[in-house]
């Protein structure tokens, strides 16, 4: 074709946009405040709970298996398992919607 609608090389192939192995300091520490939100959240449901006594399974199971923030491991807190990459291991950015998923538990050793 010629002329204005011309077919144009795209750049360098691939993706345009790009998104960066790692995150920067200010969206680990926007992480590591959700983080604390949901712990802090979870506390006051379960003395909230325990004030009336009752308990509730969800939040039980909460407290049992999940890790609360401080005692994350940083290779946890910003990177999630993928059987699929190299590593082992990808940026939770590339994880959709990775600011509303709980990734707290990896498989150990990796």
């Amino acid at each position: 074709m010629f002329g204005a609608f011309r077919p144009t090389n795209p750049l360098s192939g691939g993706l345009l946009w790009k998104i960066p192995w790692r995150l920067s300091k200010f969206q680990k520490a926007r992480q590591r405040k959700r983080l604390r939100a949901v712990d802090s959240l979870v506390a006051t449901l379960d003395t909230a709970l325990t004030k009336k006594n009752i308990t509730t399974k969800a939040v039980e199971r909460w407290k049992e298996e999940m890790p609360i923030e401080q005692e994350m491991v940083p290779k946890d807190k910003y990177t999630i398992f993928d059987r699929k990459e190299k590593k082992y291991r990808k940026s939770m950015r590339k994880l959709p919607k990775w600011t509303r998923v709980s990734q707290r538990v990896n498989p150990p050793g990796y």
